[in-house]
Parts: C-alpha cells; structure tokens; sequence
C-alpha cells in the first residue's frame, strides 16, 4: 500500500496511534502477508509528524511480529496464522486508548489565567451590549467600526503602527487571516518565506492555497537573514517581536534588512505579532509595521493576550490592498461575534485593556520567573532554557538521550502532559530533544509541582 491517512488526536502519543492503526488493518487482513508499507519518510510526510515517531511506531510492530526490515528495501508484512486473526478482538479505531494515569499538571500554552481574568467587568459590559440592537444583527462586514478605532488608537500607543479603521480587517483567527490573504495574494505571488522552525498553522494555511514554500532558517540567536539574498519569494511571514517557538526578538537592525528587503523585492512582509504584549525583560518592541506600513501586514490576535474563546483577530493592510480585499471578500459574511466585538471596544473604550495587559504581563512574569528557578533548581545544567523573556512558555532542551516521544511518555505516566517542538520543524531538525512548557493557566504551585515531577519521570 503506497499511502495512509489516520485521524491523530492530541490524546495520546502519535507513534502509538500510528502502531494501532496499522495493527489493525494487519489484523482485519487489509494489509496482506508480504505487503510493502510505505518508508519511514514518506509516511511521516504524510501524517506530518516527525520520522522518529514513525520509526518508533515500526519498531513496535517489529518487536511484536507484524512486520519485518529487509535493509534497503524496507518494511513488509509478515504472515500470521488464521486463527490468530479470527480471535483477536477488533479494535475501535475512533476512540484510542488514553495513559490511565491521572493528569496532574498539564504545561499548556494555549490557555490564558482563569483566576485573574477579568470576568465580572466583561460579563457586565457584554450584558450592556446586549441591550443594543446591532447585537440582534449581522454586523459590519469586515469588523465593527466601533472596535476597529479602538484598535487603530492601540496600535499607535503601543506598537508605534500608524493606522485607520479602513485598513484594519477583523477576523475570527490569525490562521483564518492567513487563509483570506493566500486568496487574495496568490494571484501576484507563487511562493512564500516561512520560519523554520515556525507557526505550523501558518504553513498549513499557505501549503492550501499551494504556496511554493522557501524557509528561512532560525536559531537560537535569531533568524539567518542572509537567506534573503538568494530567495525567490516575494512574500514572508515572520513572528519578529517574539518568534515562534525560539522566543528570540529581532533588533531593530533587522527588521530594518527585511524592510528593506522588501521594498527591494517589491514584496510584503506578513507580521504576526501575537504574543507582541508580553515582554519582561524591556518595553514591547515598535511592529515592523511602524517602520513601513506600505509593505508590512499586521497581525494580531486576543486569543493570548485575552481569552482564546472570544475568538477575535485582526489585521491591518496597507493603502494598495484595501480595496482589493474588500472588492473579493465583499460577499462573504464577518466570522467573528459582534457581540465579542462590541464589548471588547467597550473594555478597550474604558481603559479596561490597558489594565489588564499591565495585571497580566507583571503576573505572568512571575510565573515565568518561578517556573526558570524551578527548572534550574531540579534539573541544574541537564536542562537548557529558552525564550525566557517573553511570551506564555518556554522551551526547555533535555540532555538525557531520550528522544521527544519518549520524554512526553515518560511525563505523562507521571501525571504531567508536556508539548513537542518537532512539528514546528520544516527542513530543520533539533538535535537535542527540545519541549514546551506552558505556564498562562497554571498556579505556583501546579509549576513546582509540574517540575518536580518532570524530576521524576526523567
């Protein structure tokens, strides 16, 4: 069989659905004594998980039986007796089979502080809301007036970004923002930039729309800008006041080379700045937009710096993509709540964002600080931390040889769910196996506790 497509779930580790799942059709007699499976690499390609996690999937099935290595030529299926088959119980594929141990600390980065989140105000002003009649309707095509001058008032107090309402377009997500502009772009541009490693939802959105896709390498120190002299692409997407996973920030040096670069190319810079608010060691950094907003899309989201759940994203476009946007998306209706979007002007109207950004960042830079000491503190120089500065996680590189599946199984039969880096790799690899640890939702005591048993799992 040349090719496979499995559902994988977040529930549970990806070699082991992928070893369940071939299993399976094993079993059911769909993969037949002697049957080629695909290569290691193609099958990762596929299933777009790392070729570790396939291998460790085919290891599994060798170790048990199923399947056999013939050197060069691959992995084959070997032959099992019939009444093996008739008794052994089928399995559900929809439904895998969870570690049964209980999740005590779940290192999430998508999630924001539930204890300070300023529930009362918000649910007080979104039932002042409701007593309008524009919540009773669709709302504004392409986001509702009243939020988008409190953002263009926003942008310029706290990214330096000089804008007006027109130029601004609100959305539902930074991927869904990211799925509008490759239709409205494709047209003038067959290729794209991307980080790497880098937002994997940006990729996703980009290969739909058949991007042709170039990669500009990033490492720890930042990204490797003179990648720009011998690219094809007119188009880049980069997350420069806090990359995506590194955590690195670029200076103003380089963010004047990608300008740069693109007034050279005649190109645009996609600027996603999601995580632009929470810095700790200096002031936010200005937006690549505030340096030339005629060759930078901005883009910026509530999801971290609010609450995922409004599903609320914006973009600001320069002058000469206004009116095209809005001529090829004139017939399609807003997918963000205007009743999300009504109470957020209000809050921003009254001074209720600024305070919860200023709460948020002095209260999430201690739980950042506790969760470094904690690290340092159990793990001493067997861990390297990064992306300490900013953002909602960090990413910690274990030296133990152990590779990323097993660190996260070892976590999970310990109570603790840690995330992988690995997808966010294109081209490049991380030697060392490297995590990421959110710490938005949880308490000082969850972190100490999370890492004390990280402690005893590796």
């Amino acid at each position: 069989m040349d090719d496979f497509i499995f559902l994988l779930t977040d529930n549970e580790a990806k070699y082991k659905q992928i070893y369940q799942q071939l299993k399976a059709l094993i079993l059911q007699g769909t993969l037949a004594m002697n049957e080629s499976l695909p290569s290691i690499r193609k099958m990762a390609e596929t299933l777009q998980v790392s070729r570790n996690t396939t291998l460790t999937a085919y290891e599994q099935l060798v170790a048990e039986g199923y399947i056999r290595g013939e050197g060069r030529k691959g992995y084959f299926v070997n032959a099992l007796e019939q009444v093996f088959l008739q008794e052994q119980p089928q399995p559900v594929l929809s439904q895998p089979q969870r570690d049964t141990s209980p999740l005590l600390v779940d290192f999430l980065a998508g999630a924001v502080d539930q204890q300070h989140f300023p529930i009362k105000t918000w649910r007080q002003m979104a039932n002042q809301i409701l007593q309008e009649s524009p919540c009773y309707q669709y709302g504004e095509m392409f986001g509702e007036s009243s939020l988008k001058e409190q953002l263009a008032q926003y942008l310029l107090q706290a990214r330096g970004v000089y804008t007006n309402s027109e130029n601004i377009i609100i959305g539902s997500s930074t991927q869904q923002m990211l799925l509008y502009l490759g239709f409205l772009l494709k047209d003038n541009f067959s290729s794209i930039l991307l980080e790497d490693p880098g937002y994997n939802g940006a990729r996703e959105a980009f290969q739909l729309h058949n991007f042709g896709i170039e990669v500009l390498p990033v490492h720890e120190a930042g990204a490797q800008l003179d990648v720009l002299n011998n690219c094809l692409a007119r188009l880049l997407y980069v997350t420069p006041s806090h990359h995506f996973p590194y955590g690195a920030s670029m200076s103003i040096q380089q963010r004047q080379t990608l300008i740069r670069w693109a007034q050279k190319m005649n190109g645009y810079i996609l600027e996603d700045d999601y995580d632009g608010e929470f810095r700790y060691t200096q002031q936010p950094f200005p937006a690549l937009a505030s340096i030339d907003p005629s060759r930078v899309i901005y883009l910026g989201t509530f999801s971290k710096s609010f609450l995922p759940g409004v599903r609320i994203s914006y973009m600001v476009l320069p002058n000469d993509l206004v009116q095209p946007y809005k001529i090829k998306f004139t017939h399609f209706e807003q997918n963000a709540s205007t009743l999300h979007q009504r109470t957020m002007a209000r809050f921003m109207a009254q001074g209720e964002w600024t305070r919860h950004i200023k709460r948020m960042r002095l209260t999430y830079k201690q739980k950042m600080q506790h969760l470094v000491q904690e690290l340092q503190q159990q793990f001493g120089e067997q861990v390297t931390i990064l992306g300490e500065q900013s953002g909602l996680y960090v990413l910690v590189k274990v030296k133990p040889s152990l590779s990323e599946q097993q660190l996260i199984q070892q976590a999970e039969s310990h109570g603790v769910r840690v995330y992988p880096t690995s997808p966010f790799f294109l081209r490049q690899a991380s030697v060392e196996p490297m995590l990421q640890l959110g710490f938005s939702k949880l308490t000082m005591e969850e972190i100490t506790l999370g890492v004390h048993l990280l402690k005893k799992a590796w």
